[in-house]
């Protein structure tokens, strides 16, 4: 992993990106205009990928380019048919030189089929990117018709509950209470720190989707929870089961966890567990996200990562409340909590006997 970053610039300045997602039919464009109506998000663009089930043409009225239409409420809407960094780049040049609207966030609203690890992923390996966007938030939406049976019998949806920062349940009026009751179950326990809510009628609280990642190197313990997932939440293991106790999809075997730490880490010793970790098991390191005392370190390292990426570190000025212990959350396929806890005691141990030789 890369040397930690210090200092406001890291996080502050930068374009906030909200990536919805979910699987066909769950509602993502009837939630994304519905969002684009709202006064607070009229200097917003949207990427659309031209595969979707429905594009934002009702409420076009010009076009500004091949790719890029201009929207009543004045966002703009922007159809992916190439590659995705090269239309957010794009969209930055011809914002920065006035040739579109000032937006101050991007929306990007994947198709159905879509797995959001990449989006997020380009975010960490682009550095044009990275000093001019940032990651908010990945919302997962979920229509409460057809999740349960999604979950169980299709890996798309499970991946993108996984990665969810927010999970909204759609169609919450086509079925009774016992049913969305069981899909909210099922949810959590797939992955307990993202907050479920239901929309109705497709419309939920913007500030429910919006300002989820930390802004500031001056963050408090609100940001860090909103961020992180509160401290206090279950990690139930393996999602999905059912009235009996029993678990369903064996198969897939998603696993969330945190990891908390009161000794801190020398910054080569933490490097070298998530190295090891993302070499060996990258493909099934769905996410991982936390706060690492690091030997040194006047404020907590932010950590983030999708399978083997990571974005480069950020060091918080100071720590949010008096709790100074590392905690970092899991979310993996076909890995225990215990073997991650295995790793980081191996290497910790091997660089404890590294420093005595020295000495």
């Amino acid at each position: 992993m890369e040397a930690p970053v210090l200092g406001r610039s890291a996080l502050s300045g930068r374009i906030p990106v909200s990536v919805v997602t979910g699987f066909l039919g769950s509602g993502k464009t009837t939630l994304v205009n519905k969002l684009l109506k709202r006064p607070e998000m009229n200097r917003v663009a949207v990427i659309v990928n031209e595969l979707g089930e429905q594009a934002i043409d009702n409420d076009l009225v010009e076009v500004s380019s091949e790719q890029m239409m201009l929207l009543n409420n004045g966002c703009l809407c922007c159809v992916l048919r190439g590659d995705l960094q090269e239309t957010m780049r794009d969209l930055f040049v011809k914002r920065r030189n006035g040739e579109i609207i000032d937006f101050d966030r991007l929306v990007i609203e994947t198709t159905g089929l879509a797995d959001p690890a990449p989006v997020m992923q380009t975010l960490m390996t682009d550095t044009m990117l990275q000093a001019q966007y940032r990651l908010d938030c990945v919302v997962t939406l979920v229509d409460a018709v057809n999740g349960m049976e999604q979950l169980k019998t299709l890996s798309e949806p499970v991946k993108q509950a996984a990665l969810a920062d927010r999970i909204v349940i759609t169609k919450t009026d086509l079925v009774d209470e016992a049913k969305v009751a069981a899909l909210e179950t099922a949810l959590r326990e797939l992955n307990p720190r993202a907050p479920v809510k239901r929309a109705i009628n497709g419309e939920i609280e913007l500030a429910f989707l919006i300002d989820v990642a930390l802004r500031s190197t001056q963050s408090r313990l609100e940001d860090v929870e909103r961020w992180m997932g509160p401290d206090n939440a279950e990690d139930h293991g393996h999602y999905g089961h059912d009235e009996h106790g029993h678990a369903h999809r064996h198969d897939t075997n998603v696993t969330s966890f945190c990891l908390r730490y009161k000794e801190p880490f020398t910054w080569a010793s933490f490097s070298q567990c998530m190295e090891v970790l993302g070499t060996l098991r990258g493909a099934d390191l769905f996410r991982v996200k936390g706060l690492v005392n690091v030997d040194g370190h006047k404020g907590p390292l932010i950590v983030q990562g999708v399978q083997h990426l990571f974005h480069p570190p950020i060091e918080l000025e100071k720590w949010p409340s008096d709790d100074h212990d590392t905690r970092i959350v899991f979310i993996t396929r076909g890995i225990t909590q215990q073997t991650v806890a295995n790793l980081f005691s191996a290497i910790a141990s091997v660089a404890a006997v590294s420093a005595a030789a020295v000495v």
